[in-house]
């Protein structure tokens, strides 16, 4: 499956590199490896997130660092939209069912 990004989770995905950047180039550019990795996983996993109280919404964790990527499944176009990428510290409006 194809990955694609809405507007938001394009914007949270530069801001997260924005905010790690002052305080260490290489820490961000970790933390946005292991969420193009969990995406990549994603691509050819798409059920492996777990379901959220939106119907439709499933939920994955980065590996080694808390970032939580929320997304859905268009079956027919063959994509994930990654909706939302937030820190787990965040206060996120989906939950596990």
């Amino acid at each position: 499956m194809k990955i694609a990004y809405s507007p938001r989770a394009i914007r949270d995905l530069r801001s997260i590199s924005a905010d790690l950047k002052p305080r260490s180039l290489q820490g961000a550019k970790n933390v946005r490896a292991a969420i193009l990795t969990s995406l990549s996983q994603l691509s050819v996993f798409p059920q492996a997130g777990a379901p959220q109280n939106i119907q439709g919404v499933r939920k994955i964790i980065t590996r080694k660092y808390p970032y939580l990527i929320y997304y859905t499944i268009d079956q027919g176009a063959d994509e994930i939209l990654v909706i939302t990428i937030q820190h787990a510290a965040q206060q996120r409006k989906f939950t596990n069912q």
